[in-house]
């Protein structure tokens, strides 16, 4: 059982060492999730934009603006995470 590893008298100091080839995602994995990411992003702004405007133009103008800025924002942030190595394995 899982909880029985957390007790058992056979604990070894974890020899791997961090490996940047297994560890880390591609840059087009990163691509793919800001694009899927994004779609629900700007699907949900549009909606609350169209809520607090009434305006389906305007809703439609701030989703096509931010799309764009919160990907690149969101590439940006996932490269940055993938160089630190805490809590990799």
């Amino acid at each position: 059982m899982i909880i029985d590893s957390f007790f058992s008298s056979n604990k070894k100091e974890s020899t791997k060492k961090f490996d940047p080839k297994k560890n880390s995602e591609k840059p087009i994995r990163s691509v793919v999730k800001a694009f899927s990411w994004r779609l629900v992003g700007t699907i949900d702004t549009m909606i609350i934009s169209w809520f607090i405007t009434g305006k389906l133009t305007m809703a439609l103008s701030i989703g096509s603006i931010e799309v764009i800025t919160k990907m690149i924002l969101y590439y940006g942030h996932e490269r940055i995470w993938n160089l630190i190595k805490w809590r990799k394995q």
